[in-house]
């Protein structure tokens, strides 16, 4: 694949070039996306040239209102062909493009629009999924207010229903069927930025991610086509929202480029029923399935008819992704889904890394894979386990910080206007070594298997989510002076979160405050990252210098109160009995 990119003179590239045209010569009427949308069996499939053709006089249409290479451009869209078109016709005129997920509220989209300083907005007038529809457009005039920087904002149709146009509001498809349908496309650096998509940290504030045009296209290719064993002819099935790095590589650019069918899939797991994703897999005859392992718990929990109803003897590749996959929902797709007849690869990776660096595949043929195991290293990543004193771990059977020892082509350049910020997250920790947040276990026979985050990091439903964010988003109710925020094992989301505040004195209606506080974060960050529980406590416990120590709450959340290490630092020990009298409390309320 790297000796099939198309490059320019001097080293010079174009993204779209290599996902579009080199495909329209060879090939036009090759499906490159089918779009599986929301109302079951109402596919629309897009070849190569159409594809082109949506490309161009969307990247004319951006170009006549005045975008031009190195202006950043938000996509706020549900996935559709349009969505894949506005991302490729950012990257054909050199414009940066940081897609939004259409789930993030307006206060998450307006503060990624600033920090970003993007020109213009993408968006639909409406979203639709799972049988419901959500105002894309209501949330983006919302979101915009507040940002200057924004002179256009493109509306898209999904639905036919009339949204309230301003004179900043370009109604999207009226002026494409204007547009010349041919745009030279620009010549880039392979050190130019190609997309920024913003990712949660330890702090509150959420950092924008910076990927270049040829390392990072180099990488999802020859991952997708290796991890997948991808070959020409194949229905690519990744479910993801091009919202996610996982849309970015193995929806968009890893297949496009590969010359892939790739399927969008605007749906829900149990749209309209829990068989929606076996359906589509018999329908569209999909031959590699990629997904998260929390919308496999779900479904395990439905049981098997609704998997058995459907064909699925056209999967030869099923694959997971976003967080750690546990044994029971590894086995039962493995052998409910896949009829132990297809490789289940567990990939870990993250949205810095650009694309899969660690996975069972590639190997030799018939190589063993071990269930819920990362295992073997991609083309070119070094991973090494680190200790507590920044010295390597040598020998098998250890576990330690994960690190990786060497650049690779896919991994992030730096963090949008803060490249600080960015040493000091990846870099510092171990230096001359990436550091990925993450802990492992290096198995007896050299695998890896990823065993999560090292710091405030929490995983809900594979999306990465910075307790401090939500703890951010808490601390604005007047009534609520204090926050901790931890993580927690959740049967269906791998990680839940548990908060735990305090209150100022004679504060009447407790219930109603915690209902106060979910709808804050759900309208400060998305709704998924609303915590499950919520549990009053008169303080929380701190150290002498007053930082909250948030590991002796992961510990009475997760029971292991008889083991709570050492509390010598704490301003006052007698906190921690106090907490863990109130859990107990809180414990049998709910269960009662």
């Amino acid at each position: 694949p790297a000796g099939s990119a198309r490059w320019f003179l001097g080293g010079r590239l174009n993204v779209s070039v290599n996902c579009l045209d080199q495909h329209v010569e060879k090939s036009p009427n090759r499906v490159a996306l089918i779009w599986e949308r929301d109302e079951p069996g109402t596919a629309v499939h897009v070849t190569y040239r159409e594809l082109l053709d949506l490309t161009c006089r969307l990247a004319n249409t951006l170009k006549k209102y005045g975008i031009q290479k190195g202006d950043r451009v938000a996509i706020y869209m549900s996935v559709s062909p349009l969505s894949v078109a506005a991302m490729l016709a950012c990257a054909r005129i050199g414009a940066v493009h940081t897609v939004v997920f259409a789930g993030f509220s307006a206060e998450s989209l307006a503060g990624r629009i600033t920090d970003s300083g993007c020109k213009a907005v993408i968006t639909y007038n409406q979203g639709v999924r799972g049988g419901r529809t959500t105002e894309l457009k209501a949330t983006v005039d919302e979101a915009v207010k507040n940002c200057p920087s924004i002179r256009h904002v493109f509306v898209a149709q999904r639905t036919d229903n009339k949204v309230q146009m301003s004179d900043r509001d370009i109604p999207l498809e009226e002026e494409m069927t204007k547009a010349d349908s041919i745009c030279t496309p620009e010549s880039m650096d392979s050190e130019d930025v190609l997309f920024m998509l913003y990712t949660s940290g330890s702090t509150g504030k959420p950092k924008g991610i910076i990927h270049t045009q040829a390392g990072y296209l180099l990488y999802a290719a020859l991952t997708h086509k290796y991890v997948f064993d991808y070959q020409q002819g194949d229905i690519f099935g990744c479910v993801a929202d091009i919202g996610w790095i996982t849309g970015h590589s193995y929806v968009v650019y890893g297949p496009l480029c590969n010359g892939a069918t790739s399927v969008l899939f605007e749906s829900t797991p149990v749209y309209p029923d829990p068989g929606r994703y076996w359906e589509v897999v018999q329908r569209l005859k999909i031959n590699q399935f990629y997904g998260a392992p929390t919308a496999i718990r779900v479904l395990l929990n439905y049981g098997e008819e609704w998997v058995k109803k459907y064909d699925r003897s056209s999967l030869k590749v099923l694959g997971s992704v976003g967080e750690p996959i546990n044994k029971e929902a590894w086995q039962w797709f493995y052998q409910v889904v896949g009829e132990g007849r297809c490789a289940l690869v567990d990939t870990w990776w993250q949205t810095e890394t650009g694309g899969i660096c660690i996975a069972p595949r590639p190997s030799e043929e018939k190589a063993e894979i071990i269930p819920a195991m990362a295992m073997r290293p991609f083309f070119g990543i070094v991973p090494v386990l680190m200790d507590e004193n920044g010295e390597v771990i040598e020998g098998n059977d250890v576990s330690g910080a994960l690190c990786i020892a060497q650049p690779w082509p896919g991994m992030a350049r730096t963090i949008h206007g803060d490249h600080q910020r960015f040493i000091d997250a990846y870099f510092k920790a171990y230096p001359g070594y990436y550091f990925t947040g993450d802990g492992a276990y290096r198995s007896q026979k050299g695998y890896y298997q990823i065993t999560g985050r090292m710091d405030d990091i929490i995983n809900i439903s594979g999306h990465r989510l910075g307790t401090a964010e939500i703890e951010d988003a808490m601390a604005d109710h007047p009534d609520v002076p204090e926050t901790a925020v931890v993580g927690y094992p959740h049967k269906i989301k791998g990680e839940g979160a548990f908060a735990f505040i305090v209150l100022k004195e004679q504060t009447p209606c407790v219930d109603h405050i915690k209902e106060e506080l979910k709808t804050i974060v759900a309208s400060k960050i998305a709704k998924y990252a609303v915590p499950d529980h919520i549990l009053v406590v008169k303080r929380l416990p701190k150290t002498r210098s007053g930082k909250i120590m948030r590991r002796l709450l992961r510990k009475v959340v997760t029971e292991q109160s008889s083991n709570m290490g050492d509390v010598t630092t704490l301003d006052d020990p007698s906190v921690v009995k106090e907490i863990m009298d109130a859990y107990q409390k809180y414990k049998e309320k709910s269960s009662s």
